[in-house]
This record gives structure tokens, sequence and C-alpha cells, in this order.
């Protein structure tokens, strides 16, 4: 919005500024974080005070965690509205895919908003019915790729090798639509402790601001043997309101937990880093990215798969932080330890730029 104005006026004085993809990428992780802080604890009393129980938790789950009921969930609007104000404010939005990342990002956290109140108002941890929520997510999710591909294309890019790619076709939409559905829910499975998303979401999306901002570049893509995705750039300032808006959350979220993200975030938060990632055509890097978010899914997959065909147990309990929890690991240490995994592979992740 404010880029549109300085544009509108020709950039006078210091409103030049707003040209810069890094000023306003910085302005972004302000405006996010100055809006979620704000927010917070008005927001956090106003949820306790609607939802009352909190959210539900399960039974059958850590016995750790029943000292955490009570505590509200839906805080995934938190990071929504400040992320949203701030990426509406500094982002061109006559960019197309920009609005593609506000429409997955907006949609998801609609269906997951319905989730967490379908939990809350019931008293129960099912929330919606699966296929439902599947169904919705691969209609939103379709309809940003048709959105992306018509600016980039339908070829699969490989990591560490240059300019080298599978021309996958039509098959494309449907690999870029599983991938959006499947990291949005592989980000919901991972928030199951406090803290244990956000911060490797931070980190994922940092990743991906040095990633669409050299995608963007025909200078950078250029020199380093990637994609060169004209206007891809502009994502950038979103990935900075992702962090400047996650680590307002962080701050609420911190052990002990004041507030849960719930679906409502997660959901949201997971749709657009694949967004970006099939924006930016590094869709195989993210998996790499998102390494931790990807195991979670998987651990959750395998289990329920072997158990089906054996009634035994892969895990001691899925998705995975769990299973380290039943293994005697106390939850800080579960966190701090997956944070540091994330971290290893955002600098894997980034080492594919190079090594190409």
């Amino acid at each position: 919005m404010l880029y549109w104005l300085a544009e509108w006026l020709g950039f006078p004085g210091a409103l030049n500024l707003i040209r810069y993809l890094s000023f306003r990428s910085g302005a972004a992780v302000a405006t996010a974080l100055i809006i979620g802080l704000w927010i917070g604890p008005r927001f956090i009393l106003m949820l306790r005070m609607r939802q009352g129980k909190g959210q539900p938790i399960r039974d059958d789950g850590p016995q750790s965690h029943l000292a955490k009921k009570g505590t509200p969930t839906m805080g995934g609007l938190m990071i929504l509205i400040s992320l949203m104000i701030s990426a509406l404010l500094w982002m061109d939005l006559s960019n197309r895919f920009v609005w593609a990342c506000l429409f997955v990002t907006g949609g998801f956290a609609a269906v997951g908003f319905l989730d967490d109140f379908d939990k809350v108002t019931k008293a129960s941890h099912r929330g919606i019915p699966g296929r439902v929520r599947l169904l919705i997510e691969f209609v939103i999710a379709g309809i940003a790729v048709l959105l992306i591909v018509s600016r980039t294309g339908t070829d699969l890019y490989l990591p560490f090798l240059s300019d080298v790619y599978i021309p996958l076709g039509p098959l494309y939409y449907v690999f870029a639509m599983v991938l959006i559905v499947g990291f949005g829910n592989a980000v919901n499975l991972t928030d199951g402790l406090d803290g244990l998303a956000t911060f490797p979401v931070m980190i994922a999306s940092l990743t991906f601001l040095v990633i669409v901002y050299l995608s963007g570049n025909v200078k950078f893509a250029g020199y380093l043997g990637i994609p060169h995705v004209p206007g891809a750039g502009e994502l950038a300032i979103f990935a900075a309101a992702i962090i400047g808006a996650c680590l307002a959350f962080l701050w609420f979220n911190a052990p002990p937990a004041a507030v849960f993200m719930g679906d409502t975030g997660s959901l949201a938060l997971g749709g657009a880093l694949a967004t970006m990632a099939v924006t930016a055509q590094h869709e195989l890097v993210l998996v790499l990215v998102g390494g931790l978010f990807v195991v979670e899914a998987l651990s959750v997959i395998i289990q329920v798969f072997w158990y089906k065909r054996t009634g035994k147990r892969v895990f001691r309990m899925a998705p995975i932080h769990h299973h380290f929890e039943q293994l005697g690991w106390p939850e800080s240490t579960v966190v701090i330890r997956f944070w540091i995994v994330s971290i290893v592979l955002a600098l894997a992740g980034l080492a594919t730029l190079k090594l190409r």
C-alpha cells in the first residue's frame, strides 16, 4: 500500500527508500513485531475469556501436557493480523505472487480457525473431518498454483545442480498442490510443544527470504545458476513479515505458553512457506530446509501405516517429538534440539545455492 502511494507520488524525498526491497523487508519485520507485541496481551485475555477451558488436551498424550489445560488456542490469529497488516502495508500489491501467498495464508488460516473453533466448542481434539479439511485446502492450493505457474512454468529444478530440471508438464500442478497442502499440515503436526514450530518457521522464512530475493534478481540468479523468476523478490517482504509476526508470538508462546498457535496459525504458516518455494521454483529445497516438518509428518504416516497392519508401533508416540518425550527428554530439551536441527537444515538449504 505504501509502495503504491510512493509510486503514485513519484517516490519523493524519503519515500524513495520504499523502492528498495531491503528497506521494506526490514520495515515489515519491525511492523509485524510491534503490532504483535501490542495486540498480544489484549488478544490473549480475550481468547481466555471466550474459550473458558482453552484447547482440549489429549488424555492419551504425555502426562506432562495435562498441566497445560486451560491454555487458550487460536493464537495464530495474532500472527495472521500482524503478518497481513505488515504485508499489505509494505508489499507491491500489483504483484500476482503476493496475492497467491496472501490467498493461501488467509485461506489455510480460515480452515484452521474452523478446526480450532470446532475443537473448543465441542471440547474435543478431533476438529472438523479430515477429508473435508483436505478438500478445501486442495482447492485453495489449486487456485494459488494457477496464479503462480502462469508466470513461472512447470519444470521441477533439482538442488545442487545448475539448470537441471524435470519437465513435469501438467503433473506439476498436482505436485505443487500436494506440496502446499502437505507442508501446511506438516507444520501443523509439529506444533505440539511450546515454541517447537514457531522458531523453525522463522528459520525457514529467513532462508526463503534470501532465496526469493536472489531468484527475483536476474544478476544474482544468473551468477548462482538458479531459476530467475521476475517479481519473486517481492516475497522477501512477505517472509520478513512472517519472521516479525512469529517473533512477537514467540514472546507469548515461550514456555510456559500463555497461548497456543493452533491450526489457525500452523496451517497458514506452512502453506505460506510452500507457496514461496513454488514461486521461487525451489520446491525440493523446501523439503530440505523444512526437513524437521517433513520428518514430523512422516513419523505420523509411518506410525499409522504400521499400526494398522501389525498392531504394533514404530515410535512410542507420534508425532516424533512425543516419542522423545516418552524416552524421558524434558520438553525444553526436545524443543531446543529440534531448533538446532532446523538451523542446520536451513544452512544446508542455503548451501545448495552456492554448490551449483
